[in-house]
């Protein structure tokens, strides 16, 4: 079973409340699942055999929340090889504001692929002016991450095999 590590950075707790509500979900289906916050995340803490799902909201003009700043300057200094590492993003913003939307989302996805790391599935997205709960978006969008972790494991085990999926 894989383990699922859930890391949210918020300013306002709309990220924290989809990490949880996200988590609820992934306990629900059996699976073992850990939530943190970034702020008190470590990059040393960051292992090749977990999946790792980020929640992170947009601050003022584009940038990252303030919890997800600590984390994302120890990657851009430290610039740990992230190779192997597998993770999914989900970006929270306000389509109002149009040139920053989901900006801290994608500079952190930026950053993790920089690295090495690999995201399984399409960013996700939360448009705050919906007012559709985050919490059931986060969790619609990661049942779709979750079927294409399942395909790349499928993949993988065909190709063990020596057999062609195409086939």
């Amino acid at each position: 079973m894989m383990k699922i590590q859930v890391l949210f950075g918020t300013e306002s707790g709309n990220a924290e409340v989809a990490a949880e509500d996200l988590a609820q979900s992934v306990r629900n289906d059996g699976q073992e699942v850990e939530v943190q916050d970034l702020s008190s995340f470590s990059i040393a803490e960051l292992q090749h055999d977990s999946m790792y799902v980020f929640l992170c909201s947009t601050y003022g003009e584009g940038d990252l929340p303030n919890t997800a700043l600590p984390f994302y300057a120890d990657l851009s200094v430290v610039r740990p090889d992230l190779s192997g590492m597998r993770y999914a993003m989900f970006g929270l913003g306000d389509t109002f504001y149009t040139e920053t939307y989901g900006h801290g989302a994608t500079k952190l996805d930026d950053k993790l692929t920089e690295l090495g790391a690999q995201r399984v599935g399409k960013i996700g997205r939360y448009d705050a002016s919906t007012w559709e709960p985050v919490g059931e978006c986060a969790v619609a969008w990661f049942a779709g991450v979750l079927e294409d972790v399942s395909a790349v494991r499928w993949l993988q085990r065909i190709g063990q095999h020596g057999l062609d999926p195409a086939a």
